[in-house]
């Protein structure tokens, strides 16, 4: 299939080689909305071949384009911009070879093996609307990279150890007299954060009591806490293997994971492999001790390992505790190096929030400085927080938004706001709830995807469910209108497959041009891992094809190869649609 953005380019270069012997810094970009024409060629870095005026040098490369180039109906000239009009019957040409190509969008196999890591939960809590960013960007983007031709490997490193995990497990054996989920009839995931919170409220309570009784100070009351003494040597017993203590970090993770399997399920994401803390912090301990040896890093009196990175313009990095507990870095570093030896990976991208920033430039840095070169193939994908109206959520003090409940009240709100406006008039139960499941989730996913990654951002659930503006259900309805005129068009037995070239309409050229963006539009969403850019085409193409149909009548139309044109069009409108949106994460209906 032809690119049409090089095709432009070469006929450019030919034309300025030939005139004056050069095609240096040729720059060309889609002429803006206001003008007239399809691609614009800058002049100015010709001048000094040209020895012209800027007019004068567009008017000229101009005319010989138009003279030698048949695809190149007309131009014109603003200043120093060269406007190229292409002939309708190019883009007739290219709207052929789009229902030609069935896998239409996506790139040949690039032969690089990207790992994208993502999700990255605490066991201590349920997942949370912070989480359900992670998930669906990290998901989103593995999608698109696989749509450029490159082997993605989607991980899901859980960090199931740590004094974070101890605080919940203690919680439980203080205070929880023995409730499982089956005796609670709560999700494993929600019981075991009640105990995070749980431990958290004693805590406050002991360090308020330090303060009020002994005189401590607040730091020094907070180290002091019994309860948080506890914790630490549960964590240390961990490390040790102590039976007891073993047995119950296994048992209370297993119904954390029971429950985040069902909030993965419902959110539609999913990972090839799981990586576990656990089974990861021994090999980053190795690490450390390689570290020491190379005079890499250094060891301070209380016996914790350090590595200087001042000369760096940073800080001194702890990375491995006194008591020879490890750090979160010390197992980052071991889980990079048995990921990019055992994967052979080309890239590797850690999606995670923009508070760890500083994290993974430390991450890359230290690897470096161990003579790891592949360091260098490490991208953070750096993401801002998730807020609400109502302001910053804190999971310790059990003010996060849950992820399930968020999830049913997406379905929710979508069922009522579909049967207000009588979307569902028709439509059986079964039919009815999966269309609502697939609205309230489109609605989410496309409102926290169409936002930049790196942006905060301010989340409203009934905002995003809006039929109308930019929201996932005005792009689904669009699809699902699309497919009613093609079942329509089936009924009264109207074959598109007769379909011809007809002459284009103005309106159906840029419908055509907006199709034929798409190849580009799925690259440049690879380039940048940014699902933000497929949503604002998507959105877009949506939008386009709405103010078409507004404008001209489909299955009314009485010629016969017009309306075979226009029906065909209609179907490439909705399959490039589904497939923006698929690599979105997003289902599309094919009734509303």
């Amino acid at each position: 299939m032809i690119n049409i953005e090089e095709f432009i380019s070469d006929v450019v270069c030919r034309a300025t080689s030939e005139l004056y012997g050069t095609s240096d810094n040729i720059q060309i970009q889609k002429t803006r909305k206001e003008f007239e024409g399809d691609y614009t060629v800058v002049v100015f870095p010709l001048l000094r071949a040209s020895r012209k005026s800027p007019e004068a040098t567009a008017t000229e490369l101009g005319e010989k384009i138009v003279a030698s180039t048949p695809e190149i109906k007309s131009f014109n000239v603003i200043k120093g911009f060269l406007n190229l009009v292409v002939d309708t019957s190019f883009w007739a040409a290219r709207f052929g070879e789009i229902i030609a190509k069935e896998d239409y969008g996506m790139a040949p196999a690039s032969g690089r093996t990207i790992m994208i890591e993502y999700s990255s939960p605490n066991t201590n809590k349920p997942l949370h609307l912070g989480h359900i960013r992670n998930n669906l960007l990290g998901y989103s983007v593995a999608t698109i990279l696989k749509a450029n031709g490159h082997n993605v490997i989607k991980v899901n490193l859980v960090n199931d150890r740590g004094i974070h995990i101890c605080k919940s497990m203690l919680a439980w054996q203080l205070y929880g007299g023995g409730e499982t989920p089956a005796s609670s009839g709560m999700k494993g995931d929600h019981l075991v954060g009640k105990y995070y919170v749980e431990f958290d409220k004693h805590y406050k309570q002991q360090v308020k009591e330090l303060i009020a009784e002994k005189g401590m100070s607040e730091e020094e009351a907070k180290r002091q806490a019994p309860i948080m003494l506890q914790a630490q040597e549960m964590l240390r017993k961990w490390e040790a293997k102590d039976p007891e203590v073993y047995s119950l970090w296994q048992t209370m993770n297993g119904w954390v994971y029971e429950g985040f399997d069902v909030t993965y399920k419902a959110l539609g994401v999913d990972f090839d492999k799981v990586y576990y803390e656990s089974e990861t912090y021994l090999l980053g301990k190795s690490l450390v001790e390689d570290g020491l040896k190379k005079g890499v890093f250094f060891r301070k009196e209380d016996n914790s390992v350090w590595i200087d990175l001042e000369a760096d313009g940073l800080d001194q990095k702890l990375l491995l505790r006194g008591d020879g507990t490890s750090v979160y870095m010390t197992q980052d570093l071991g889980t990079a190096l048995s990921r990019f030896e055992e994967n052979k990976l080309d890239d590797m991208i850690y999606v995670v929030g923009n508070e760890q920033n500083y994290h993974f430039q430390v991450l890359k840095l230290v690897l470096k400085k161990l003579g790891y070169e592949w360091s260098d193939n490490i991208f953070h994908l750096s993401y801002g927080m998730v807020e609400l109206p109502e302001g910053k959520m804190k999971s310790r003090e059990g003010t996060v938004v849950d992820a399930d409940d968020l999830i049913a009240d997406m379905v929710g709100t979508a069922r009522e706001m579909s049967a207000e406006l009588g979307k569902l008039d028709g439509v059986s139960e079964e039919e009815s709830t999966k269309i609502c499941e697939m609205v309230g989730l489109g609605a989410l996913k496309y409102f926290i995807l169409k936002v930049d990654p790196k942006k905060t951002m301010l989340f409203d659930p009934r905002e995003s469910i809006d039929f109308n503006g930019n929201t996932g259900p005005f792009i689904q309805y669009t699809h699902a209108r699309i497919r009613s005129i093609m079942r329509k068009a089936e009924e009264a037995g109207i074959n598109t497959e007769n379909y011809t070239e007809a002459t284009l309409l103005p309106e159906e050229v840029e419908l055509v041009k907006a199709l034929a963006d798409y190849p580009q539009v799925v690259r440049t969403a690879g380039e940048q891992f940014a699902p933000s850019v497929i949503a604002a085409y998507a959105y877009d193409l949506a939008k386009q094809f709405n103010g078409y149909y507004h404008d001209h009548s489909i299955l009314k139309e009485e010629n016969e190869a017009v309306r075979s044109l226009r029906l065909k069009l209609a179907e490439q409108v909705a399959r490039v649609i589904r497939s923006a949106m698929s690599l979105l994460g997003i289902n599309v209906p094919e009734r509303m």
